[in-house]
């Protein structure tokens, strides 16, 4: 049975703190430079009435997809995963034409112009590894590898996936078990028993661009609380 799976980002209880952001790059093997999971922080007033506003960002896995409508490949190295209602990315159909990235309007797409993580592919990384008798390679991620790549290719876009490797295995998005605050919920909207769905029951939520008509899968209930200085 499919799963009808979205993410609820409850800012009452986000604290800014950052730490979806960081778990993320462990987990995905994210090098400098490049977000999965990003933030957006609006300031609004004159000093010192200030209010803070913080939303943390991920890909929205858009039911109507520019991403996937603009991927030129058949089959689509951008597509819609009909078991998780997802949008994902195979990095073998990939030919690096970047129109995705193009059509995306929230941002969320990069693309990799050059070998990824190029310290521990120089002298002082391999020196390194070569003090500490590594028999790995550093920048090698078996975990991603499941689904993605281990090691992250030259010449192709990557995004956000919601963690699919962890999905298989029925865990949650990384972003969502490391959260200190508990402020990120993540599961099948179609089940009215999941917290995601109760949550959307309880409180109104909202979406990043909802006038776009891409139906993002990343909802947005009550407030960020706001820090005032006095």
């Amino acid at each position: 049975m499919a799963n009808n799976y979205v993410m609820v980002v409850d800012l009452q209880h986000c604290t800014g703190c950052g730490a979806c952001m960081i778990t993320c790059k462990n987990e995905n093997n994210v090098q400098e430079g490049f977000y999965w999971c990003n933030n957006q922080i609006e300031m609004e007033g004159e000093f010192p009435e200030i209010t803070y506003n913080y939303k943390p960002t991920f890909c929205n896995h858009c039911d109507e997809a520019p991403c996937v409508e603009a991927c030129p490949v058949d089959p689509k190295a951008v597509f819609k995963d009909p078991g998780t209602n997802l949008t994902l990315m195979d990095a073998e159909r990939c030919i690096g034409c970047r129109n995705c990235e193009n059509h995306c309007p929230y941002d969320v797409i990069s693309y990799n112009s050059e070998a990824a993580h190029p310290f521990w592919r120089d002298e002082k990384g391999q020196e390194m590894v070569q003090t500490v008798g590594g028999e790995v390679i550093p920048y090698y991620n078996p975990n991603r590898a499941r689904t993605w790549d281990g090691i992250r290719r030259e010449g192709v876009v990557e995004k956000c996936s919601f963690c699919d490797h962890r999905l298989a295995e029925g865990l949650k998005p990384y972003c969502v078990e490391s959260c200190p605050a508990q402020a990120l919920f993540f599961g099948d909207l179609d089940d009215p028993g999941s917290r995601v769905s109760q949550l959307l029951d309880q409180y109104e939520a909202t979406r990043l661009q909802e006038d776009l008509g891409t139906e993002p899968r990343v909802y947005y209930i009550r407030e960020f609380t706001r820090l005032k200085n006095s």
